[in-house]
């Protein structure tokens, strides 16, 4: 697919861009991981220390000041197993978003895929997160939380989330190619979202009557379903997660058309 072809059921393909440029996004993923942390002292340590660190702080306020009722396991590996999927969601939307104007040079010089750019970026997040699980599941096995089969849906779970996020950065990563306010409004709404997900808290706490504004929102769904299959041990709510990967499928469908009918003039903007 070149830029200015018109997408068509014939030609609209999520994966075929990755397979064709495997190796240049492969290359673009080690990039983005090491250029991030090369002169760093500690270096990818501070992957793990920034969650942990912030979950410290959080279980703190939560345990002991403000008393979050009604969990069935300690609240710090309760914080934690929300906080990493949401910390892994909002990186992944703020890298991404900036991955078009922070690679100009390479839009204008030469052709490939813009959105193996992007996904790039969303790679390089994952890595990030795979790191920080590491102390995940040192917590884990310290609260010595029983593991049941029902923890292999973290799997499923997972890729709609990225399913989610990549819908929500193709359009993103567009706009903001455009209209630089987009990264100021962006990094507002997900600090305002963060709060309307139930990370530090849980849906328990709100009236039953109002439990119906978590299934409006795919990060709350995501988020409830990884407590419920890794710290309840149980199946994740079929119903909500089957709506949230329609809605995340729906959403990346969308996202992909605009951007590769936008893609033609991204070389000119930039």
């Amino acid at each position: 697919m070149h830029e200015g072809d018109i997408i068509t059921p014939m030609n609209f393909s999520f994966f075929s861009a990755f397979f064709q440029h495997h190796e240049l996004l492969g290359e673009l993923t080690k990039r983005e991981i090491k250029s991030r942390y090369k002169q760093s002292v500690l270096g990818y340590a501070w992957v793990i220390l920034n969650p942990f660190f912030q979950m410290v702080v959080m279980a703190f306020v939560f345990s002991h000041l403000v008393r979050i009722p009604n969990l069935s396991v300690p609240y710090s590996i309760f914080l934690y197993t929300g906080l990493l999927p949401w910390t892994l969601f909002s990186n992944s939307i703020a890298g991404s978003m900036n991955s078009l104007v922070n690679n100009a040079s390479l839009i204008t010089k030469i052709y490939f895929p813009r959105e193996i750019l992007i996904v790039s970026t969303i790679y390089a997040k994952i890595f990030d997160f795979l790191l920080a699980c590491s102390v995940f599941v040192l917590i884990y096995l310290y609260y010595r939380i029983p593991i049941t089969v029902n923890v292999l849906w973290v799997i499923p779970i997972f890729m709609i989330q990225q399913l989610f996020t990549y819908g929500l950065s193709l359009l993103f990563a567009a706009f903001n190619l455009f209209y630089r306010d987009i990264q100021y409004i962006v990094g507002l709404m997900l600090m305002l979202w963060m709060y309307l997900t139930p990370v530090i808290y849980s849906t328990e706490i709100f009236p039953e009557r109002y439990r119906f504004i978590f299934q409006l929102n795919p990060m709350a769904v995501l988020i409830n379903a990884y407590r419920q299959t890794i710290l309840g041990g149980g199946p994740p709510n079929y119903t909500s997660l089957g709506i949230a990967f329609l809605s995340s499928l729906l959403l990346v469908i969308i996202g992909f058309s605009l951007f590769k009918k936008l893609e033609g003039v991204f070389a000119d903007v930039v």
